[in-house]
């Protein structure tokens, strides 16, 4: 049985991977290390709460001791990075947050495993250890900055981070990279597009119109609409972590991407359309700061090296993800609620003065 530590699993991204490997890998122990922090759920999880092979506990990664006694206590044989703060908003009003979390969290982790691993120059394939083990980070496309009209992100590209999170996911990649080169640590770090589906946090693009529409509120657009992301079903994005995870190349780094370039306005008025609403519910607002106006991911190497590709076209998977925040409604009243509507009034109450207001990647 292998022992995964997941970050971040109460989380969007995290909290589907974990019920992903559960039901993918059942001889699997899932360690689920998350901090509860606003967008940390453990309703995503509550149909896999009783599994014996899955645990949560409660910690933040910047939090060493808790780290340690993690380590000490299960035979852990590798580490699934997604903890992170990770909305580009937030962290424009307080950066600090976002580069104790990202980075100090991120290298509390790598040196933690580093130590309970016996990673050293000297022992290169952790022979002392005697399994293979591996630190796997999940980042982000943000990090290579923004595109013209033309081209793709390749892994080959040097990173130009354009907000305070692209910058602190990109630092945290470098760490990884530098303890796989200082230390030998065995890694991969993956970086994916716009991610949706269900259980995303409600400040995100899609569920937040989602929920603007239900509610016939304002749909507040960036600028004119036309920054362009490419979307990943969390399903497909998951799917290729695991694929990386076990045969991912030491060292390497994979973008995953969805191959569905679309502009925000285009997401806006679909949802729009599927919810039978009117488009006078749009409102175009001024742009915010360093907003990158164009991403879009080349996936060549991790479907050519190891065989995976998106198995959700667009259309399905905006249909599906529809139908499920239009079926767990609850869910959403369950999350805007507390700390969420005080810092969404906080944030977007006077919304002409406001730089950011779209909240999406």
């Amino acid at each position: 049985m292998k022992t995964i530590l997941v970050t971040g699993g109460a989380g969007f991204i995290g909290s589907n991977f974990v019920k992903m490997m559960l039901n993918k890998h059942p001889d699997y122990k899932i360690i689920n290390v998350d901090a509860l922090t606003y967008a940390g759920n453990l309703e995503n999880l509550k149909d896999i709460s009783h599994n014996s092979n899955y645990t949560f506990i409660k910690a933040d990664i910047r939090d060493r001791q808790k780290m340690e006694e993690i380590f000490s206590s299960y035979d852990i044989n590798a580490v699934l990075n997604f903890a992170a703060e990770s909305h580009v908003d937030r962290s424009i009003e307080e950066p600090e947050v976002f580069l104790t979390t990202n980075v100090i969290g991120t290298q509390v982790l790598l040196d933690v495993a580093k130590k309970h691993w016996k990673v050293s120059p000297e022992d290169k394939y952790c022979k002392e250890y005697k399994q293979e083990v591996k630190f796997l980070q999940v980042s982000t496309d943000e990090v290579y900055g923004a595109l013209g009209e033309t081209g793709m992100f390749v892994e080959t590209m040097p990173l130009m981070p354009n907000s305070p999170y692209s910058a602190s996911k990109a630092s945290a990649d470098m760490i990884v990279r530098a303890y796989h080169e200082t230390f030998d640590m065995p890694v991969n770090i993956t970086r994916c597009s716009n991610n949706y589906g269900p259980y995303q946090f409600p400040e995100k693009l899609i569920p937040l119109m989602i929920n603007n529409c239900l509610k016939k509120k304002d749909l507040p657009v960036y600028g004119d609409g036309m920054q362009i992301r490419d979307w990943l079903h969390v399903s497909d994005h998951c799917a290729a972590i695991d694929i990386v995870l076990h045969k991912g190349k030491n060292g390497e780094i994979y973008n995953i991407g969805g191959n569905n370039e679309k502009t925000n306005i285009e997401i806006v008025k679909l949802i729009i359309r599927t919810l039978g609403k009117s488009e006078d519910l749009i409102k175009y607002v001024k742009d915010r700061p360093g907003h990158d106006r164009r991403y879009a991911i080349d996936n060549t190497k991790i479907t050519t090296q190891l065989g995976w590709k998106p198995n959700y076209t667009f259309e399905q998977g905006i249909k599906e993800t529809i139908e499920w925040y239009l079926n767990n409604t609850d869910w959403i009243e369950n999350i805007v609620s507390g700390d969420y509507v005080k810092y969404y009034e906080g944030m977007y109450s006077d919304i002409s003065n406001k730089f950011a207001v779209i909240l999406n990647l």
